[in-house]
């Protein structure tokens, strides 16, 4: 099939890339020429394992394509993917401008191109929206047109492999052929035999929505039991096994630690609590979600002031992770934001490590806090005369360090982990002072 890709962000570009891949022939399209310009050079703008493969060959076999022509992308295409941003405004709320805008152009272009096509919003965007592109898009045009509801499920980090092998893919639309269009196009995908879910798109737009407030609800629900271990002298790694081997419940997000963060759950958690009150229900469940999350992303900070009796000035803190989870450089909503601006303001100097988000937590942090921090190039180098460590990323490679370089390397040997890395009894034998989420404190 001829598929355009409008936007070429983190969505945009995995979903371009995985069609293409697949065989079908594909034109992305940005309004960003640098970007374009990098990327028909065979640059990736993101971090995302696995996509430079399957960029590079369908870059080779020239079944991927870029450009900033958007007449172009609309005149080669047969289905047209909206991958375009919807950030949260002040009050929660998702603005829409970027996808309604493109909706006008849209229209406008089917009288200079005729023949049918099918618009798929693959932004999460609220309940309504696909009614809104319709409704834009034939105040211009009589042609012939479908606008489908089409949601991703992409984890950053293993994003190629679940657009590849989806546990379901989701399709919102009533029109049968549309619907026809759009099976066909991920038949290749599911060939495993997960399925293919068609739905009216209301129903479509908020299964995405209703999905990352589940998750964000699991998180902040282990998080508050993790606050809970801590007051009773529970250890919130027996409790989330416990929990966990209930097959109605299942052990996956039961991982305690400093909160979500991110590109989907913080912003869809507020978009559909704010579609709630729009429609006159107040959400109190996510309420609770938000403010819990809020206060949890900077609980270490508060762990290290009362370790400190209140005062952290002069202290030099090392940071491993920068990142809101590993394998990504996206540092939308991390906690580490939160945490170094904190540190910062408590008169704190950092030294940071990331294996991958430097750039990006430099592009979003604020300047006061940047000026009491140095990026270091590796793990180890952070560790040389530092007051503590906060674990604020759960990489791979902090996972099993020395620990005798801890005792070895830093002033003190004291570990504030907010992802729960270490177990408790070698922290123990090797010397550390270890503070972790929702489990005992070592030598504290």
């Amino acid at each position: 099939m001829k598929i355009g890709v409008i936007g070429t962000g983190y969505v945009g570009l995995v979903t371009g890339t995985c069609f293409a891949d697949s065989g079908n022939d594909v034109i992305c399209v940005d309004i960003d020429e640098n970007k374009i310009q990098r990327m028909r050079e065979g640059k990736i703008p993101i971090y995302e394992p696995g996509l430079s493969h399957v960029f590079e060959r369908a870059l080779r076999e020239n079944r991927l394509i870029f450009t900033t022509n958007l007449e172009e992308a609309f005149e080669q295409s047969d289905i047209l993917f909206l991958c375009l941003p919807t950030p949260p405004g002040a009050n929660g709320q998702a603005d829409l401008s970027f996808v309604l805008n493109i909706a006008d152009k849209l229209g406008e272009l089917f009288n200079q191109f005729p023949g049918y096509r099918v618009i798929v919003n693959k932004s999460t965007v609220p309940v309504g929206t696909a009614d809104r592109v319709y409704e834009k898009i034939s105040a211009k045009t009589d042609e012939d047109f479908d606008v489908v509801s089409n949601p991703e499920f992409l984890r950053e980090g293993a994003a190629v492999e679940d657009f590849m092998k989806p546990e379901r893919v989701v399709i919102g639309t009533g029109s049968e052929k549309a619907a026809e269009m759009m099976t066909a196009l991920y038949e290749p995908f599911v060939r495993s035999g997960n399925p293919i879910i068609i739905m009216d798109e209301r129903s479509s737009e908020l299964t995405k929505y209703a999905a990352n407030a589940m998750l964000a609800t699991k998180i902040t629900f282990m998080n508050e039991i993790a606050n809970i271990c801590e007051r009773v002298g529970a250890n919130v790694d027996n409790v989330r096994r416990g929990v966990g081997t209930d097959s109605r419940i299942g052990q996956r997000f039961l991982f305690a630690g400093i909160g979500y963060g991110g590109s989907c759950f913080p912003k869809d958690v507020q978009a559909i609590h704010h579609t709630a009150g729009e429609f006159g229900y107040d959400f109190k469940i996510l309420d609770s979600v938000m403010k819990v999350n809020e206060s949890q992303k900077v609980s270490i900070v508060e762990k290290m002031k009362k370790f400190y009796n209140g005062n952290l000035e002069g202290k030099t803190v090392g940071v491993w992770g920068l990142s809101f989870k590993p394998e990504t450089d996206d540092i939308r909503e991390a906690p580490s934001l939160y945490i170094t601006k904190e540190l910062a303001k408590s008169g704190v100097f950092m030294k940071a490590y990331d294996p991958e988000a430097v750039d990006t937590f430099r592009e979003a942090a604020a300047e006061e806090t940047l000026a009491k921090m140095e990026f270091m190039d590796d793990r180890d180098s952070v560790l040389d005369g530092i007051d503590a460590l906060v674990i604020c990323t759960e990489w791979n490679e902090f996972r099993r360090p020395d620990m005798k370089k801890f005792v070895k390397n830093m002033k003190t040997p004291v570990i504030f982990d907010g992802r729960n890395l270490y177990d408790l009894n070698r922290a123990e034998e090797a010397g550390l002072t270890y503070v972790s989420v929702g489990r005992p404190s070592i030598n504290a």
